[in-house]
């Protein structure tokens, strides 16, 4: 066998020693991990999962600091902020870049003032209702909307979100005539859905399913590529004949578009690392999220590229605005 289909393998293997090495030799300055969300929540657990191993790893302190408010503009500007040396980052989800920024004004360029350093999971929507709701599958919900068409409605957990995009979506498409009623966030949204004072909801995965599990609310569909791997019975949007209806969320580590190639390597290495450690993948899992790790810096910001303009295209078609 030749040398050289041993090379990449192993100067990939000394480029991330080499920067594991350099990094916890960096003193005892913390790594600051800013999460544009309240203590608690999923973007919060995450942070902490591969925070404790980016720590374990490199033998560097990873403090995490919730910042949240204003649909995430309030971590996103405390990151930008901050000296663009790679000791402060920001986790949150893709929501961030390419669907706020469409209803609201920032003080930044999403796609060129940040950049996102990594990928280490993503997340689904499922479609519910409270489970004393009459329709017991997809079609017998479309049936029972359109019997009260005009009068029905639609929960999301904000106004410029996937979850009020995907309603407004099934509302046009099956000709529904729904009503929206945006929240503050999931959980009072959800409440008023197992109340009944609402119908359906696109919600993301990782809130619905102990919802699910407890017999509080029923799935009908999912809108990720594929099928859930916490309800595999439950068929997606795009095979019941919603192609538009594909959603998916990711969860990324990012910094200033300003960090010097090197630091960002150096990042991109030890966060890779971690994620791709069993445990913190088990760990994402059990928050209701799908471990997929990339530090393609290009291709995740073509992909974010191709969101904004979707998202944007559904903005304008449904005249969304912020409240």
């Amino acid at each position: 066998m030749k040398l050289h289909q041993f090379a990449r393998p192993a100067m990939a293997l000394i480029t991330c020693s080499l920067a594991l090495n350099v990094w916890a030799a960096s003193g005892d300055k913390p790594l600051r991990v800013i999460v544009p969300a309240p203590a608690g929540g999923t973007m919060d657990t995450a942070a902490r999962v591969v925070g404790q191993q980016i720590a374990a790893d490199t033998g560097r302190p990873v403090v995490v600091e919730n910042r949240p408010g204003a649909t995430g503009s309030i971590g996103l500007n405390a990151m930008l902020q901050a000296a663009p040396d790679g000791n402060t980052i920001l986790l949150g989800a893709s929501n961030l870049l390419v669907e706020a920024p469409q209803v609201m004004k920032v003080p930044y360029d999403p796609l060129k003032d940040i950049a996102t350093i990594a990928r280490v999971a993503t997340s689904s929507y499922v479609l519910v209702t409270g489970a004393s709701y009459p329709a017991k599958d997809f079609q017998g919900l479309i049936a029972q909307l359109k019997s009260r068409k005009g009068k029905s409605s639609f929960a999301s957990y904000g106004v410029g979100t996937v979850s009020q995009y995907s309603g407004l979506i099934l509302s046009n498409q099956a000709e529904l005539d729904m009503q929206h009623v945006g929240y503050a966030g999931s959980p009072p949204a959800l409440q008023d859905l197992i109340g009944g004072q609402v119908d359906i909801m696109f919600d993301g995965v990782v809130t619905s399913l102990p919802l699910i599990k407890g017999g509080m609310l029923r799935p009908y569909a999912v809108s990720g590529k594929s099928r859930s791997r916490y309800f595999p019975e439950v068929p997606t949007m795009t095979e019941l004949g919603y192609r538009d209806i594909q959603f998916q969320g990711q969860v990324c580590f990012y910094g200033s578009s300003k960090l010097p190639a090197d630091v960002l390597a150096k990042l991109q290495a030890i966060i890779k690392k971690a994620a791709d450690a069993p445990a913190v993948q088990q760990k994402l899992v059990d928050v209701g999220v799908e471990p997929d790790v990339s530090i393609d810096t290009a291709a995740l910001l073509a992909e974010n590229k191709l969101l904004s303009q979707r998202n944007a295209a559904i903005v304008k078609k449904f005249n969304i605005q912020a409240n």
